[in-house]
């Protein structure tokens, strides 16, 4: 049986599922993609290769395994891009959520349920088709639950839309003794530099009490206001839209003191190294192309809490 745990962002990581890049299908139909930066980069000629992204995720591997993390690793479906981990479950509390995503994703769940087999199935949450969520939009945070969603208008009308007000409202009632901020994000089907994929494509928290905060990747800027004013403005590192595009805000908390960040983020790291923090930095610059980076490849099953 695998114990669940997840109560924040930061607190040290005891286990966690790593996507994988093995057979991950190469560069993907433009009908067959789901965010404009893959689409970009198809366009471009630059979407990445497989050996490439390998090298990238057994990179954070080694990390992991540095710091003694259990690691899992989803069963190889092939010729399916098995990447981002984050968004096909997520653990609350002592609880994992099997969410309904992308219909072109679904078979993503294929590979961890070996993973979920293990849970206890009293703590497997399912959501029903019309309540819609993907990980990447579901932060825990100290009693707190931070969702990025869209209101039907918006989740009807683009496909990076992922999570939807019967989302938010299935967490709530899922767990009503956490208090539930739902945050509209900005969303483009055509251009990355516009568009908020998830939640911690524009936040992040960090350490204790800080954050990384894109404001403008909000649809309301009282939004990115009222979480900076939650941690307060000495706490949060505002990034541009240029390090939004890039992923900034998408690195990964090992502890509350060590965060793994992509190697290339240079302002970034050393405002991290300026704040204590000990940076563990990786090449991954090929998987940002598909609009994800190390929280997106990455699916916290347990932290330690003392």
């Amino acid at each position: 049986m695998i114990k669940l745990g997840i109560y924040d962002e930061t607190a040290p990581l005891e286990a966690v599922i790593l996507g994988t890049a093995e057979s991950f299908g190469g560069t993907p139909e433009l009908s067959n993609t789901n965010d404009p930066k893959s689409v970009e980069n198809i366009l471009n000629g630059t979407f990445p290769v497989e050996s490439d992204l390998l090298v990238e995720l057994e990179a954070v591997n080694q990390v992991f395994k540095k710091y003694d993390v259990e690691v899992f690793r989803p069963q190889v479906i092939g010729n399916y891009n098995q990447i981002f981990s984050r968004d096909v479950g997520l653990v609350i509390g002592d609880q994992i959520i099997v969410p309904y995503i992308a219909h072109n994703r679904r078979e993503e769940i294929r590979g961890i349920q070996y993973i979920i087999d293990q849970c206890d199935p009293n703590k497997v949450l399912r959501p029903n088709e019309y309540e819609r969520m993907e990980g990447g939009d579901v932060m825990p945070w100290k009693g707190k639950i931070f969702v990025g969603y869209s209101e039907k208008e918006d989740f009807d009308e683009y496909i990076t839309a992922r999570t939807n007000v019967a989302g938010l409202e299935y967490l709530e009632k899922s767990f009503p003794d956490w208090k539930i901020y739902g945050f509209e994000l900005n969303k483009s089907d055509t251009d990355p530099r516009e568009n908020s994929l998830h939640l911690d494509c524009c936040f992040q928290p960090i350490g204790h009490d800080q954050a990384i905060i894109y404001p403008d990747g909000f649809k309301h800027r009282e939004d990115a206001d009222f979480l900076i004013n939650m941690f307060g403005e000495q706490n949060v590192i505002l990034i541009d839209k240029e390090e939004m595009y890039h992923m900034n805000s998408n690195i990964f908390s090992i502890s509350p003191d060590v965060i793994i960040s992509e190697k290339n983020f240079t302002r970034l790291n050393d405002e991290l190294r300026k704040r204590d923090f000990t940076v563990e930095e990786v090449p991954y610059a090929e998987a940002a192309k598909m609009e994800g980076l190390l929280r997106c490849s990455t699916l916290p099953l347990r932290r330690r809490y003392e």
